[in-house]
């Protein structure tokens, strides 16, 4: 099959447990063992776990309690984000050697535009792995990757041979590949996503596929065009060096439950003066409010209210805050209350694909 736009040769960085692998690496008698960094704490969270304690069940944003329970033998170690921010500036000062094309997702992961590079190579797949190599010379941290033609399908592909490895998904292979891929494996399809499908009988690319644009529309709204179009092999979001945010939040875990508005009145006042300096900080203000929730039994709740005007005061937000906190009753006691504001000033009209089927050219060297 044929596809009418351009090609890139996308490859996506993914970093191997990566908070966990530096402390065993600066640690070396962590190596080998389940280590949770993170959760320490009675209300700690895990940021990040080795792979020995994922065995056990133990993941990131899991309450440290819960992770002890699964792994008795854990080891929780106390993040140091410097460090972390150390090792991603070295990671990605590789990067640069290969494109200026390169956008960070966090400071473990990136995408990479390497259809023309600084090195001349043709082949996306050997620039991955010499990429690989030379972070674990540099680091001694391994890294996994994805490479294809365009980001979705590289990030699908990273996940496929981890640890310390690499998948490609040349051209011709696009279209098998994802209509044999589990829907839950498509990036952005959660838990929630996931069911729903299911519900609706879909349970793979090719279930996918077989739904017109408006069955999709009229069950998953605006993200309806994006499932038709991605399982198709459609996905024209470029690399962009300097990715403009979304939405901006603070939050905050507390010590102790909170039960009653009126006691988390101040926890609020403090998480909008905090969401105020970081608007400020980066110069942006948007109109959606939201108030993120998560109760004593781990359920999160979100509330949102988009005003007609660019906010950016900790007044405003407060305010609107604190409307969505009495919207309706609270369902438990609270251990987490979270402010963002999106619909950004940053954000612009993005041109949509057009929903049809395309043809594509396979003479394309990976």
């Amino acid at each position: 099959m044929d596809f009418d736009f351009p090609l890139r040769k996308i490859i996506h960085v993914d970093m191997d447990a990566f908070y966990a692998s530096v402390e065993q690496h600066d640690n070396p008698e962590l190596k080998g063992k389940p280590i949770a960094v993170g959760g320490g704490s009675k209300r700690g969270v895990v940021s990040a776990a080795s792979y020995e304690a994922r065995k056990f069940g133990v993941r990131s944003a899991m309450a440290g309690s819960i992770a002890a329970r699964n792994c008795p033998e854990l080891i929780f170690v106390k993040p140091r984000f410097d460090r972390y921010k150390e090792v991603s500036k070295q990671i990605r000062s590789i990067f640069f050697e290969y494109t200026d094309l390169v956008e960070p997702l966090s400071l473990d992961e990136a995408y990479l535009d390497v259809t023309e590079n600084k090195k001349g190579n043709p082949s996306a797949t050997l620039i991955a792995k010499e990429i690989r190599q030379k972070i674990f010379e540099k680091t001694g941290l391994t890294a996994s990757a994805g490479i294809s033609i365009n980001k979705f399908i590289a990030k699908v592909a990273s996940d496929y041979n981890k640890p310390n490895g690499q998948k490609t998904v040349n051209p011709e292979e696009v279209i098998e590949f994802l209509e044999n891929l589990d829907i839950r494996k498509f990036y952005g399809v959660g838990k929630v996503t996931a069911e729903k499908m299911y519900r609706l009988g879909i349970f793979t690319g090719k279930d996918l596929k077989e739904k017109s644009a408006d069955f999709l529309d009229q069950h998953f709204g605006k993200s309806g065009g994006h499932y038709f179009n991605v399982v198709r092999g459609i996905h024209l979001s470029a690399v962009k060096p300097h990715r403009i945010p979304k939405s901006v939040g603070a939050e905050r875990t507390f010590f102790e439950n909170l039960s009653s508005e009126i006691f988390m009145l101040e926890k609020l006042d403090n998480i909008a003066s905090e969401l105020e300096r970081r608007l400020q900080k980066s110069k942006i203000a948007g109109k959606t409010v939201t108030l993120k929730i998560k109760y004593s039994d781990f359920t999160l709740q979100t509330r949102s209210k988009t005003l007609p005007y660019f906010i950016a005061s900790k007044d405003l937000i407060l305010e609107t805050a604190k409307e969505l906190l009495y919207q309706s009753t609270l369902e438990n006691s609270v251990r987490l209350l979270g402010i963002s504001l999106a619909n950004l000033n940053t954000e612009k009209e993005k041109e949509q694909p057009k929903k049809e089927s395309v043809l594509v050219q396979l003479k394309f060297d990976f």
